[in-house]
């Protein structure tokens, strides 16, 4: 059972997704307003349309490896497991970089270079929101256990 203190998870409020989602959004918005395309070349909806698929893989895998280890994927509620295996081996937060390979293959896709930009600041967003949150919650909840995991696995790739 969760402690008092753990009931909450990290307490990010607002889902991480969504902010790749919203900026996404936004910059197609630019896009129609003030076109900026990056090439026109046919594969490069192919490409896109690869790297978006990939993402979502990674994101498939992800959500297997947390049901195995019967810990919650979502970031607002709590962690009873570090996974440290599969993907987790090379990124300390996969399912971002996963949203981060989404976001730029739909800049490929749609061949917006304003998509293909929004991955910065989502990345940006998504550290203060979520992953500065994250990080302090692991560390205060394995200690030890956590830190050793951080110091030898990097937080992006």
């Amino acid at each position: 059972m969760a402690s008092e203190d753990d009931k909450k998870g990290p307490s990010v409020k607002f889902p991480p997704p969504l902010i790749f989602l919203f900026l996404m959004i936004a910059a197609y918005g630019v896009h129609i307003i003030h076109p900026v395309d990056m090439a026109s070349l046919p594969t490069l909806k192919y490409t896109g349309l690869l790297i978006v698929v990939l993402g979502f893989t990674v994101i498939i895998l992800i959500s297997r490896s947390f049901k195995r280890a019967n810990t919650s994927i979502e970031p607002w509620k709590p962690t009873t497991a570090i996974i440290s295996n599969g993907v987790y081996t090379y990124s300390r937060n996969p399912i971002y970089l996963a949203l981060c390979l989404i976001t730029i293959g739909m800049g490929f896709f749609l061949n917006s270079l304003w998509v293909l930009l929004s991955v910065i600041p989502a990345a940006v967003l998504v550290y203060y929101i979520a992953i500065k949150k994250e990080e302090a919650y692991l560390e205060k909840k394995f200690g030890d256990e956590y830190l050793q995991y951080k110091n030898k696995v990097r937080r992006w790739l």
